[in-house]
């Protein structure tokens, strides 16, 4: 969490997800998996998610990462802008499944 520290209440402004996952493809790469990033609306434009993410990155790369891959909504498509400027690239496709509902695997 990245907290207002001008505010005097400190409310937060930023958060993001960081895992770090052993990977077996790509000759057994590290990846810095970044998900949930969030800005509030009264930062946005200021250069916090960059500096979020910078950190994000040095962090990944101090636990031995060596790629950055991240989740998001297909319908942010402002966000995905963001991530372009960045230099993130969609190269792959994502699916989920929800857990709840009933199993429809076959098995």
């Amino acid at each position: 969490m990245v907290r207002d520290e001008a505010d005097p209440h400190e409310q937060v402004v930023g958060t993001m997800q960081l895992t770090i996952l052993p990977g077996l493809s790509r000759s057994a790469t590290t990846r810095l998996q970044v998900e949930a990033v969030r800005v509030a609306d009264r930062a946005r434009g200021s250069g916090l998610g960059a500096a979020m993410l910078a950190w994000a990155h040095q962090w990944g790369r101090e636990r031995g990462a060596s790629l950055s891959q991240l989740t998001t909504d297909l319908t942010r498509q402002e966000a995905h802008r963001f991530y372009d400027r960045l230099g993130y690239a969609a190269s792959h496709a994502g699916l989920k499944l929800d857990l709840t509902q009933a199993d429809r695997s076959g098995a």
